[in-house]
Protein backbone atom coordinates (compact mmCIF):
# COMPACT_ATOMS: atom_id res chain seq x y z
CA UNK A 1 0.00 0.00 0.00
CA UNK A 2 1.52 3.33 -1.03
CA UNK A 3 0.97 6.28 1.29
CA UNK A 4 -0.23 9.58 -0.24
CA UNK A 5 2.56 12.11 -0.70
CA UNK A 6 0.56 14.77 1.16
CA UNK A 7 1.34 12.94 4.43
CA UNK A 8 4.87 14.36 4.37
CA UNK A 9 4.16 17.92 3.21
CA UNK A 10 5.34 20.61 5.66
CA UNK A 11 6.57 18.07 8.25
CA UNK A 12 9.83 17.42 10.05
CA UNK A 13 12.36 15.71 7.82
CA UNK A 14 13.52 12.92 10.14
CA UNK A 15 12.16 11.05 13.13
CA UNK A 16 14.28 11.80 16.17
CA UNK A 17 15.49 8.54 17.67
CA UNK A 18 16.30 8.56 21.39
CA UNK A 19 18.89 5.77 21.15
CA UNK A 20 21.03 4.12 18.52
CA UNK A 21 19.33 1.49 16.40
CA UNK A 22 15.77 2.64 16.94
CA UNK A 23 12.84 0.69 15.62
CA UNK A 24 13.35 -1.79 12.81
CA UNK A 25 9.90 -1.81 11.22
CA UNK A 26 9.05 -1.94 7.56
CA UNK A 27 7.33 1.06 6.02
CA UNK A 28 8.08 4.76 6.25
CA UNK A 29 7.83 6.97 9.31
CA UNK A 30 5.76 10.09 8.78
CA UNK A 31 6.16 13.20 10.93
CA UNK A 32 3.92 15.94 12.25
CA UNK A 33 4.04 19.59 11.24
CA UNK A 34 6.45 22.02 12.96
CA UNK A 35 3.44 24.34 13.26
CA UNK A 36 2.36 22.11 16.16
CA UNK A 37 5.27 23.42 18.25
CA UNK A 38 4.37 27.03 17.47
CA UNK A 39 0.74 26.37 18.40
CA UNK A 40 1.73 24.79 21.71
CA UNK A 41 4.11 27.68 22.50
CA UNK A 42 1.32 30.20 21.91
CA UNK A 43 -1.03 28.21 24.17
CA UNK A 44 1.59 27.97 26.92
CA UNK A 45 2.41 31.67 26.77
CA UNK A 46 -1.31 32.49 26.97
CA UNK A 47 -1.63 30.24 30.04
CA UNK A 48 1.38 31.90 31.71
CA UNK A 49 -0.08 35.38 31.07
CA UNK A 50 -3.43 34.27 32.52
CA UNK A 51 -1.78 32.73 35.61
CA UNK A 52 0.34 35.83 36.27
CA UNK A 53 -2.70 38.09 35.86
CA UNK A 54 -4.71 35.90 38.24
CA UNK A 55 -1.84 35.98 40.76
CA UNK A 56 -1.74 39.78 40.58
CA UNK A 57 -5.49 40.07 41.15
CA UNK A 58 -5.59 37.53 43.99
CA UNK A 59 -2.53 38.98 45.73
CA UNK A 60 -3.97 42.52 45.52
CA UNK A 61 -7.33 41.38 46.91
CA UNK A 62 -5.97 39.12 49.64
CA UNK A 63 -2.79 41.11 50.34
CA UNK A 64 -0.98 37.78 50.72
CA UNK A 65 2.14 36.49 48.91
CA UNK A 66 0.92 32.88 48.43
CA UNK A 67 -0.60 33.44 44.94
CA UNK A 68 2.90 34.12 43.65
CA UNK A 69 4.11 30.74 44.90
CA UNK A 70 1.38 28.90 42.99
CA UNK A 71 1.93 31.09 39.93
CA UNK A 72 5.69 30.50 40.11
CA UNK A 73 5.24 26.72 40.16
CA UNK A 74 2.90 26.83 37.17
CA UNK A 75 5.25 29.13 35.23
CA UNK A 76 8.25 26.87 35.94
CA UNK A 77 6.34 23.79 34.78
CA UNK A 78 5.30 25.59 31.59
CA UNK A 79 8.85 26.79 30.87
CA UNK A 80 10.27 23.28 31.33
CA UNK A 81 7.52 21.96 29.05
CA UNK A 82 8.42 24.54 26.41
CA UNK A 83 12.09 23.58 26.58
CA UNK A 84 11.42 19.91 25.82
CA UNK A 85 8.50 20.50 23.45
CA UNK A 86 10.52 20.58 20.19
CA UNK A 87 12.22 17.26 21.01
CA UNK A 88 8.89 15.70 21.90
CA UNK A 89 7.35 16.91 18.64
CA UNK A 90 10.20 15.42 16.59
CA UNK A 91 9.72 12.08 18.37
CA UNK A 92 6.07 11.83 17.25
CA UNK A 93 5.61 9.66 14.20
CA UNK A 94 3.39 7.12 12.52
CA UNK A 95 3.87 4.37 9.97
CA UNK A 96 1.35 2.79 7.65
CA UNK A 97 1.98 -0.93 7.27
CA UNK A 98 0.12 -3.68 5.46
CA UNK A 99 -2.02 -4.75 8.42
CA UNK A 100 -1.85 -1.87 10.86
CA UNK A 101 -0.78 1.67 11.63
CA UNK A 102 2.05 2.12 14.13
CA UNK A 103 2.21 5.27 16.25
CA UNK A 104 5.23 6.27 18.28
CA UNK A 105 5.83 9.05 20.79
CA UNK A 106 8.25 9.94 23.54
CA UNK A 107 11.95 10.34 24.15
CA UNK A 108 12.36 9.16 27.75
CA UNK A 109 9.06 7.34 28.14
CA UNK A 110 8.46 5.80 24.76
CA UNK A 111 5.14 4.47 23.61
CA UNK A 112 4.71 2.47 20.43
CA UNK A 113 1.17 1.40 19.55
CA UNK A 114 0.18 -0.73 16.58
CA UNK A 115 -3.51 -0.44 15.73
CA UNK A 116 -4.81 -3.09 13.30
CA UNK A 117 -7.01 -1.60 10.60
CA UNK A 118 -9.73 -4.12 11.44
CA UNK A 119 -9.97 -2.87 15.03
CA UNK A 120 -10.66 0.76 14.20
CA UNK A 121 -14.21 1.84 14.92
CA UNK A 122 -13.99 5.58 14.34
CA UNK A 123 -11.56 8.09 12.90
CA UNK A 124 -12.04 11.62 14.20
CA UNK A 125 -10.33 14.83 13.04
CA UNK A 126 -10.35 17.66 15.58
CA UNK A 127 -9.48 21.31 14.92
CA UNK A 128 -9.19 23.59 17.94
CA UNK A 129 -9.44 27.36 17.47
CA UNK A 130 -5.68 27.84 17.54
CA UNK A 131 -5.17 24.73 15.39
CA UNK A 132 -7.34 26.29 12.69
CA UNK A 133 -5.20 29.44 12.78
CA UNK A 134 -2.05 27.36 12.18
CA UNK A 135 -3.69 24.92 9.73
CA UNK A 136 -3.15 21.80 11.82
CA UNK A 137 -5.43 19.09 13.16
CA UNK A 138 -5.49 16.13 15.54
CA UNK A 139 -6.50 12.75 14.15
CA UNK A 140 -7.94 10.29 16.65
CA UNK A 141 -8.44 6.60 15.97
CA UNK A 142 -10.93 4.98 18.33
CA UNK A 143 -10.87 1.25 18.98
CA UNK A 144 -12.94 -1.01 21.22
CA UNK A 145 -10.14 -1.11 23.79
CA UNK A 146 -9.71 2.23 25.53
CA UNK A 147 -5.95 1.80 25.99
CA UNK A 148 -5.20 1.39 22.28
CA UNK A 149 -6.88 4.55 21.02
CA UNK A 150 -4.33 6.71 19.24
CA UNK A 151 -4.24 10.48 18.82
CA UNK A 152 -1.86 12.02 16.30
CA UNK A 153 -1.59 15.77 16.98
CA UNK A 154 -0.03 18.35 14.70
CA UNK A 155 -0.98 16.95 11.31
CA UNK A 156 -1.53 19.44 8.54
CA UNK A 157 -5.16 19.65 7.44
CA UNK A 158 -4.40 17.92 4.12
CA UNK A 159 -2.33 15.20 5.82
CA UNK A 160 -5.09 14.51 8.36
CA UNK A 161 -7.72 14.23 5.63
CA UNK A 162 -5.46 12.06 3.45
CA UNK A 163 -4.66 9.76 6.37
CA UNK A 164 -8.34 9.50 7.29
CA UNK A 165 -9.28 8.66 3.70
CA UNK A 166 -6.46 6.11 3.41
CA UNK A 167 -7.49 4.38 6.63
CA UNK A 168 -11.13 4.28 5.53
CA UNK A 169 -10.16 2.87 2.11
CA UNK A 170 -8.04 0.13 3.68
CA UNK A 171 -10.81 -0.78 6.12
CA UNK A 172 -13.39 -0.92 3.29
CA UNK A 173 -11.21 -3.16 1.10
CA UNK A 174 -10.82 -5.60 3.96
CA UNK A 175 -14.46 -5.31 4.98
CA UNK A 176 -13.42 -4.94 8.60
CA UNK A 177 -13.39 -2.13 11.11
CA UNK A 178 -14.81 1.13 9.75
Amino acid sequence: MAAPESLDEETYTALREPRAGGLQLDGTWHQISPKYVVSQVVQSVALVVFVVAAAVVVSLISEQPWPWIAAGVIVIVQVVGLIILPRQARALGYMLRADDIVFRRGILWQRVVAVPYGRMQLIDITHGPLDRVFGIAKLKMVTAAASTGVEIPGLTDTAAEALRDTLIDVAETRRTGL
